[in-house]
């Protein structure tokens, strides 16, 4: 990795351990839209406000797939199909091949049981936090019923395995940052929109350097990512 891009990287894995944003551009291949991201386990209500007023987009938490496996969280596109036969309006709503992906990563909605109606700035970050807090402490589907309640305002989308080589969407991006950063394997982020749609990646990239935070590409997070795993695959020097 070029001495440059590998600095940029480390910038970024500091930002999201101190609890700052991380812009990520996936390509204009996929969906070519800009995503801010925070560490879900750092999360704040100025976050959520950050997230909701300077993005605009879904608010939404990327998961890594052991947390996913230790909570048994299913695709939402699984669930509508075993679900058809006895609701057809989710054969008619079925989504066929997605224009820039094969298949969506959304999963559950959540809310944390101790919210009141789960969409506030204060509510959602506790969400946020939590389950990132509950992913980390290796809890399972008991202890993740305890704590939460589906549906809810937090949307889940589960990052597909193994990372960047079946799908390099903004979930399995966020979830390789978090893995290389070293923080628990649940993210938050949200879409920048401007007035028509996307915010194009010069409007985002002003936005970073506004803001005192970066820009990556996937392109960038794939080739760090890539030089992540060539390390851990040699083991300890």
């Amino acid at each position: 990795m070029a001495l440059h891009l590998r600095s940029k990287i480390d910038e970024a894995l500091r930002l999201l351990r101190a609890g700052q944003p991380v812009l990520v551009f996936d390509g204009a291949d996929r969906e070519g839209e800009t995503d801010i991201l925070f560490a879900g386990h750092l999360m704040e209500p100025r976050h959520v406000r950050t997230l909701r007023r300077e993005a605009g987009g879904l608010v939404f938490l990327a998961v890594d797939a052991p947390v996913a496996r230790q909570f048994g969280l299913p695709f939402v596109q699984d669930l509508h199909a075993d679900l058809a036969e006895q609701h057809p309006v989710l054969r008619a709503l079925r989504p066929g091949k997605l224009p820039y992906d094969a298949r969506s990563s959304f999963s559950l909605t959540v809310n944390h049981r101790d919210t009141f109606t789960g969409i506030t700035d204060r509510d959602r970050a506790l969400t946020i936090r939590r389950f990132a807090e509950l992913g980390a402490q290796g809890g399972g589907i008991a202890a993740l019923g305890r704590e939460f309640r589906a549906p809810g305002h937090v949307a889940l989308c589960v990052a597909s395995e193994p990372l960047l080589e079946a799908r390099r969407g903004h979930t399995e991006l966020a979830c390789a940052l978090g893995r290389m950063a070293g923080v628990p394997g649940v993210l938050a982020g949200a879409e920048m929109l401007d007035g028509d749609g996307a915010l194009a990646r010069t409007g985002a990239r002003a936005w970073a350097d506004a803001h005192g935070t970066l820009l990556l590409t996937g392109e960038e997070v794939a080739a760090a990512w890539a030089t992540f795993i060539a390390r851990a695959a040699d083991g300890p020097a």
